[in-house]
């Protein structure tokens, strides 16, 4: 048996419920997986809430970091006794033990604890195929200007350092002048309190009226109409979020008068559908993590009983960096 969070209805908070589940053996490519910790996302909440429609009753949690205690058959990557951290589909880390998919597993590093491994998987991958893959038709030069929002948040933190390794000056949003404090002491360039400034005017003051290449928004709808008017002929609109709701159905025609635009909607799981591509970009984080340049910082502990408590942080905008759940 485990403990583990589920809903049997959509809604707020109060519908996470702790319950004990019968946790069997993996079958083939798979492997049992024992948690020590789990990280926290917006993508959870919005499988609470429906928006992400899910068949219910629905085990919640898209990251990891445990100890693998047992593989099925076919798997090759993994043994048991390993150290091991995930980002994946189906939900369920939100729990002691469980049966999962092994191709989105990896080992972790020694070097890297259960917490961070736990704090930085979802997240880091997301920041991995953003800077790297999710990139304008003009491509992104040292130098180049980014825009990035919620960029005190746990993605946004690690876009911050990874953006200053990589050369680029990342212009960051935040909600307070105490985020933006965080996020240029995390390697931003600038910082915008778009509580107290209009982001759109800060943007072209900094760009000298050009624009940036790119804009990354996991924020959606209060920043979509923003975010284009950030953007620099050519401009890539990089939609991979909805923190303020979803963004409204729009005409492509708008894109053209303000420069020939283009948007896209990422999202993780496509970049990591096979073994091979995860483990790739996996590596790569390890990489960047274990050089010190990218710090994970957990700004929120949580015992996995009070994750109700942790879901309100997150969507009251009062976290900054990543939330783990402590298993």
């Amino acid at each position: 048996m485990s403990r583990a969070i589920q809903i049997a209805a959509f809604g707020g908070p109060e519908q996470l419920q702790l319950v004990d589940v019968q946790v069997g053996d993996p079958g083939p490519g798979e492997i049992r997986i024992r948690h020590h910790a789990s990280g926290l996302n917006y993508i959870d909440v919005y499988q609470r809430t429906g928006l992400y429609q899910a068949p219910l009753p629905l085990l919640l949690g898209m990251e990891g970091a445990g100890v693998v205690e047992a593989i099925g058959e076919g798997v090759t990557h993994l043994a048991a006794g390993d150290r091991a951290a995930y980002a994946s589909n189906p939900p369920g880390s939100y729990s002691e033990l469980r049966v999962m998919p092994a191709k989105n597993v990896v080992k972790l590093p020694d070097a890297i604890s259960f917490e961070t491994g736990a704090a930085m998987m979802l997240k880091g991958l997301t920041v991995q195929y953003l800077l790297k893959k999710t990139l304008p038709v003009e491509g992104l030069e040292k130098g180049d200007f980014v825009l990035f929002h919620a960029a005190a948040g746990g993605v946004g933190l690690i876009a911050c350092q990874w953006a200053k390794a990589l050369g680029l000056q990342l212009i960051g949003t935040a909600g307070s002048a105490a985020k933006c404090e965080l996020a240029l002491a995390n390697g931003a360039a600038h910082a915008i309190d778009y509580s107290r400034e209009d982001f759109v005017a800060r943007v072209k003051e900094i760009t000298d009226g050009k624009g940036v290449k790119v804009v990354y928004d996991s924020v959606g709808k209060d920043t979509f109409e923003g975010s284009l008017d950030c953007l620099r002929p050519f401009g890539l609109l990089a939609s991979f979020g909805n923190a303020s709701g979803p963004v409204e159905p729009f005409s492509p025609g708008i894109l053209g008068p303000r420069g020939s635009l283009y948007i896209t909607r990422a999202t993780l799981f496509t970049h990591i559908a096979t073994r091979e591509a995860n483990q790739a970009m996996a590596d790569d984080l390890f990489a960047v993590v274990t050089s010190g340049a990218v710090d994970i910082k957990i700004g929120q502990r949580y015992p996995l009983e009070q994750v109700a408590d942790a879901h309100r942080g997150l969507e009251a905008r009062s976290t900054t960096g990543s939330t783990v759940l402590l298993i």
